[in-house]
């Protein structure tokens, strides 16, 4: 299994300041976005590897890919950062065998079926399901936006 440093769920991907202070507290080399949609987009892919801080390797799957690229062997030196857009993406890499430990919650907008959940986070009730089933699975679930924000466990919320 890959070196995970640091697994997170942001509608937004990579973008602005945001990913640049993630990636220097996790000391991140290398972001894995799983994402059915973006990894038919060639374009966006294009924006999100312009978007990554300078000499971080990006790369873009479906979920199906990415289960098989996170289960891979760790190359030494190296630091994962898996990025995300959905919590049912994070579900179906844990189900597919990909040991996520922690997930840090980023960025859920505003959308249909969802209601605001902690300040810039909205969720769906399936959504608010499938963090149940994660943390029953063990996977610790908080929210921050950047790092030094306190963190909010999201059991207590549900």
């Amino acid at each position: 299994m890959v070196n995970i440093v640091l697994t997170r769920i942001d509608d937004r991907l990579i973008h602005g300041q945001v990913m640049t202070a993630w990636v220097k507290s996790t000391e991140g080399n290398r972001i894995i976005i799983v994402d059915d949609a973006v990894a038919q987009d060639q374009f966006l892919q294009r924006v999100l590897k312009m978007a990554a801080p300078p000499g971080i390797k990006v790369e873009v799957y479906d979920v199906g890919e990415g289960a098989e690229a996170l289960k891979a062997e760790a190359k030494e030196g190296e630091r994962v950062i898996i990025l995300v857009k959905y919590p049912h993406t994070i579900e179906k890499l844990v189900d597919k065998g990909v040991k996520i430990e922690k997930l840090i919650v980023g960025g859920m907008g505003a959308g249909p079926g969802r209601k605001k959940f902690y300040r810039n986070i909205s969720v769906s009730e399936e959504e608010k399901a499938i963090f149940s089933r994660l943390l029953d699975k063990g996977v610790e679930i908080d929210i921050r936006i950047v790092p030094d924000d306190k963190p909010i466990e999201i059991s207590t919320l549900l």
